[in-house]
């Protein structure tokens, strides 16, 4: 059994600074398109993050200051990588948690809305999660009898992770062939926003950190104002305020 798409399905990896949504960035994209024709088109660039990459980070990728100083910064690269992007379901190994998350955050860093209305989000470790218990390395040699060369290299961990997923449609026919029936088999991603700070929890817009976790947002919002306003002025991701803030403008239109 092979994989079948009706959209382009494009694999993201990133290299960044750090793991934090709310202040880290990417210095590194890699984007491995699948065509519905079988053919792949591919889109690497280094970014300068305009910030020192800490020694931590270049130990594990091995990207320096020094390596992207010349390179363009987000902003001037994301109308570029959105055009790339454009009409995508996405992908990635983990991205549901990080690689798509950043990515929407330096959007809105830039000043730029990408859209996730329509795409199908296939994080491929949450099929290998679902059926193994592996690292991408492992999934790479366990799927594909391969070792991974060059880990950390955004375009590499990008052409193994989409070898694993068509090895896992392979191996796996309660999979099925499509987007929908392997998110149908593994269950979608339950969160509002990318960094789990609110998730559904029985069709309920419901708090998944700190004090509140595990009351409705809209109950705490109506109750307890100024925890909207702590949100807005404390360091969350973009993307966290700009769904709280849906969550209490809804709110508000219901009194």
């Amino acid at each position: 059994m092979s994989l079948q798409i009706s959209q382009p399905l494009a694999i993201i990896d990133l290299e960044t600074t750090g793991i934090d949504l709310a202040i880290d960035k990417i210095i590194e994209i890699a984007i491995v398109k699948l065509m519905p024709d079988g053919s792949i088109q591919k889109k690497r660039k280094f970014i300068n993050p305009q910030k020192p990459i800490p020694v931590a980070a270049s130990n594990v990728h091995g990207i320096t200051d020094e390596m992207v100083k010349d390179a363009p910064t987000f902003k001037q690269v994301a109308n570029e990588i959105k055009q790339f992007l454009n009409n995508c379901d996405l992908g990635g190994y983990n991205s549901n948690r990080f690689d798509i998350p950043l990515l929407v955050e330096e959007f809105l860093r830039a000043g730029m809305e990408f859209s996730m209305q329509g795409r199908k989000m296939l994080d491929i470790q949450k099929i290998f999660h679902s059926m193994e218990q592996r690292t991408l390395a492992a999934a790479y040699k366990f799927y594909c009898n391969k070792s991974l060369e060059n880990a950390h290299s955004a375009e590499a961990d990008a052409d193994a992770t989409l070898e694993v997923l068509h090895a896992q449609v392979e191996r796996y026919p309660q999979l099925g062939d499509t987007i929908d029936t392997i998110l149908k088999c593994i269950g979608e991603d339950d969160a509002i926003d990318f960094a789990r700070r609110m998730i559904m929890v029985d069709g309920v817009e419901t708090f998944n950190f700190g004090k509140h976790k595990g009351r409705p947002v809209a109950e705490v919002l109506k109750n307890e104002p100024q925890y909207y306003d702590w949100m807005m002025k404390s360091d969350f991701a973009l993307d966290t305020k700009q769904k709280l803030s849906e969550i209490l403008n809804r709110t508000l239109v219901k009194k």
